[in-house]
C-alpha cells in the first residue's frame, strides 16, 4: 500500500469516527431515551480507558492540563444535552460551524488581518448559523441549537489550547489521554448530583462506543494523520463531517432533509470553504 493511499484511508477513518460521535449520541439520546449526563460520563470514562491502554502499550506518561480538561468536558456535556432534541445533521453543522467561527474569530482578536475573501467566508458561515436560530418552519429547537453552539465554542477552546501547546515538544496522544483522565471526575460528579436514571442497553453501548472508539481511537488515528497533512488540508477535510452526519441522519435515522438544513449547510460549508481555500497571490 502506498503512503498516499494509507494517509487517505486513515483520514477517512478519522473523519468517520468524528461523524460517528454525532450519530451515536443522537441514537442514544433522542426522545430522552438516556440521561445525557450519564452518556457524557460513560463517554469520557471509556475514552480515558482506551487512551490509557494505548499509552501503556507505547510506554508513555500522561500529559495534558486542567483547563483543557474543563473545556473537553464542557464540550461533551453540552453536546450530549443538545442531542436530546436536535437532529444529528443540524447538530453537526452547528457544532462545526461554531468551532470554525470561534477559531477564526480568536485569530482576529489576536491580531490576524485576513483579506476580504476570508472575511466574506466568515460572514457567510455565520449567516448559516443564524439561519438555524431564526423562527420559522424547520428550525431546530432553540435551546438545543444554543447548547450545540456552546459545545462548538468549548471544542474550539480545547483545540486552540492544543494547537498552542503544539509549538512546544508535546505528545498529542499523551495530552489527550491526560485531559480525558482529568475530565473523568468533572463528568461523573454532575451526573451523580444532577443526572437522571434513564438507562438502556443501546444507550450504554452507544456511549461506550463513542468514548472508546469514536473518541479514543478516533483521536489517536487523527493525530497519526495530522503530521502528514498541511494545516489547510486538515481544516478542509473536516468540512466533510457535518455533510456525512446529515446524510446518515436522513438515510438511517429518518431525519427530514428540510430546506433550512440544506440552505444552512450550503452557507456554513460554502463560507468555510471560501475562507479556507483562499490563497493570496504571490508577489
Amino acid at each position: 500500500m502506498s503512503a498516499a493511499l494509507r494517509i487517505a484511508l486513515l483520514t477517512l477513518l478519522a473523519l468517520s469516527a468524528f461523524a460517528a460521535n454525532s450519530i451515536l449520541a443522537r441514537v442514544a439520546l433522542r426522545d430522552g431515551a438516556m440521561d445525557p449526563l450519564a452518556f457524557t460520563a460513560l463517554r469520557i470514562a471509556s475514552g480515558a480507558l482506551m487512551l490509557a491502554i494505548l499509552l501503556k502499550l507505547r510506554r508513555r506518561p500522561f500529559a495534558g492540563d486542567w483547563p483543557s480538561a474543563v473545556a473537553l468536558v464542557a464540550y461533551a456535556a453540552a453536546f450530549s444535552v443538545a442531542y436530546l432534541s436536535i437532529p444529528a445533521g443540524a447538530g453537526a453543522l452547528l457544532l462545526f460551524g461554531a468551532v470554525q467561527v470561534t477559531m477564526i474569530g480568536t485569530g482576529l482578536i489576536q491580531g490576524d488581518r485576513p483579506p476580504w475573501q476570508e472575511w466574506g467566508g466568515v460572514l457567510v458561515s455565520f449567516s448559516g448559523l443564524l439561519l438555524f436560530l431564526l423562527p420559522g418552519l424547520g428550525r431546530p429547537p432553540l435551546a438545543g441549537s444554543l447548547l450545540m453552539i456552546a459545545a462548538g465554542i468549548a471544542w474550539a477552546v480545547y483545540s486552540l489550547r492544543g494547537r498552542r501547546k503544539s509549538d512546544r515538544p508535546n505528545d498529542p496522544l499523551a495530552a489527550t489521554a491526560g485531559n480525558f483522565l482529568r475530565g473523568l471526575p468533572l463528568a461523573v460528579l454532575p451526573w451523580l448530583v444532577f443526572g437522571g436514571t434513564q438507562w438502556n442497553p443501546l444507550g450504554v453501548a452507544c456511549a461506550l462506543a463513542s468514548g472508546a472508539l469514536a473518541s479514543g481511537l478516533g483521536y489517536a488515528v487523527w493525530y497519526t494523520v495530522l503530521p502528514k497533512l498541511t494545516a489547510l488540508r486538515a481544516s478542509l477535510v473536516q468540512l466533510a463531517v457535518p455533510v456525512l452526519v446529515a446524510a446518515i441522519g436522513i438515510v438511517f435515522l429518518g431525519e427530514p432533509a428540510s430546506l433550512r438544513l440544506l440552505a444552512g449547510a450550503a452557507l456554513i460549508l460554502g463560507g468555510l470553504a471560501l475562507a479556507t481555500l483562499y490563497r493570496p497571490a504571490a508577489r
